[in-house]
């Protein structure tokens, strides 16, 4: 049986991509997107191509939604393989300011940020990992950033490192709470990538920016898991 994939807030970008090669892998693809229009369009390009895909609405920020999902994979598929939480915001964009003023609203993009680059995909890590122990395999990979690396830890973009900085530990537990269940759990660094984040002057193709994450997603039963990589090779936290 083909293997189940969920890629969440990949309607453009790298979880766009991500989609499509694990599409052209063999893969049957759910797409998720806030915006229902914009993912039902990411889907029919894709279905255009030849690829199994298809589309369900999913805000990352709203916890209440992440059962619908569940139920949608377990009653469509019975099954789910490939976790890959994509979906992510940078509200800050430059840095934060100081002062009691600035403060709130560094206050505000830093609870937003949160909500929806950590606090979503933990809960949603937490609500989809039964279908994965049912079968004992799973692959669930983190989209984070090297902006999140303590090691290299700098100012400016301070909600977006935070929250980068959060996933990392989220990969960390749950990789130790799913370790026995056959479930590998990862961090990627995709880089620089020209994205409506990136921006148009970054050095890398959305075809790179996938690549690691496509090949964490289909780690064989010997690969590493609770690590944080980019270009497939392992980096500081």
């Amino acid at each position: 049986m083909d293997k189940v994939a969920v890629i969440t807030g990949a309607n453009k970008g790298i979880g766009f991509e991500v989609c499509r090669q694990l599409a052209k892998a063999g893969v049957n693809v759910v797409l998720t997107a806030r915006n229902e229009g914009n993912g039902k369009a990411a889907v029919n390009k894709l279905s255009s191509e030849g690829l199994k895909v298809s589309f369900f609405k999913l805000d990352v920020s709203d916890v209440k939604s992440f059962a619908g999902l569940f139920d949608y994979v377990s009653n469509t598929f019975g099954r789910l393989d490939i976790f890959v939480n994509n979906a992510a915001v940078m509200l800050d964009k430059g840095g934060a300011e100081l002062g009691p003023i600035a403060a709130e609203s560094a206050w505000n993009d830093l609870s937003s940020t949160m909500e929806t680059n950590v606090y979503g995909p933990f809960a949603l890590c937490l609500a989809m990992a039964p279908l994965m122990k049912k079968n004992q395999y799973g692959r669930i990979v983190n989209v984070s950033s090297g902006l999140g690396q303590l090691s290299e830890m700098r100012d400016g973009h301070e909600s977006y490192r935070i929250s980068k900085t959060a996933i990392n530990a989220v990969t960390r537990v749950m990789a130790a709470k799913l370790g026995g269940d056959g479930i590998k759990v990862n961090s990627v660094c995709p880089g620089w990538v020209r994205t409506d984040m990136g921006g148009p002057n970054a050095p890398r193709t959305v075809e790179e920016g996938a690549d690691t994450i496509v090949w964490l997603a289909t780690l064989p039963d010997k690969g590493p898991t609770g690590g944080f990589f980019r270009d497939r090779k392992p980096i500081s936290w």
